[in-house]
């Protein structure tokens, strides 16, 4: 299944393991920061309480993990693993020259390949909106948000198994 441009496109694994750290960064952990913050306001003066405003900074990013996660689910169209039909779409894994340069990414979100270490594009990007539909072996040419063209040599594409 191929995600619109609107929506992110997620592995079954992938949506799994963002619901399951969404149940955590929302239940225990969240708790875990408000008893850390309660503490700290036990200990007195605030303006100048380190672990009050480090408890206080932690809240406010798991805060906004926990909505960019939310907003993430709620949106996503989940589905298999991409097809083994060497056509690009979300999930492939993209093998290419880039303007001369061997380069390997997945397509899709960057949920995707978590923290697999490799490259992400979305589908939505200059390079991924380019490529997708395209085959292994297909030259493409698409212009960067520099206004360069730049060429892009497909030598393999792969369901990503991540």
């Amino acid at each position: 299944m191929a995600a619109t441009n609107d929506s992110p496109w997620l592995t079954q694994e992938a949506y799994d393991r963002l619901k399951n750290e969404l149940d955590e960064i929302s239940g225990p952990y969240r708790q875990e920061i408000v008893d850390r913050i309660e503490a700290a306001r036990d200990e007195g003066d605030l303006r100048e309480n380190a672990g009050y405003h480090a408890a206080r900074e932690e809240q406010s990013k798991n805060e906004g993990r926990i909505q960019e996660l939310k907003a993430l689910l709620e949106n996503a169209e989940v589905g298999e693993a991409a097809a083994d039909d060497g056509i690009v779409k979300p999930g492939m894994l993209i093998e290419c020259k880039l303007a001369g340069n061997e380069m390997k990414f997945v397509l899709g979100s960057r949920e995707i390949a978590a923290d697999s270490g490799i490259e992400v594009y979305s589908v939505a990007s200059p390079l991924g909106s380019a490529i997708e539909g395209h085959e292994a072996g297909e030259t493409v040419t698409y212009q960067a948000p520099n206004g360069k063209d730049i060429e892009v040599e497909l030598t393999s594409v792969t369901p990503y198994d991540g």
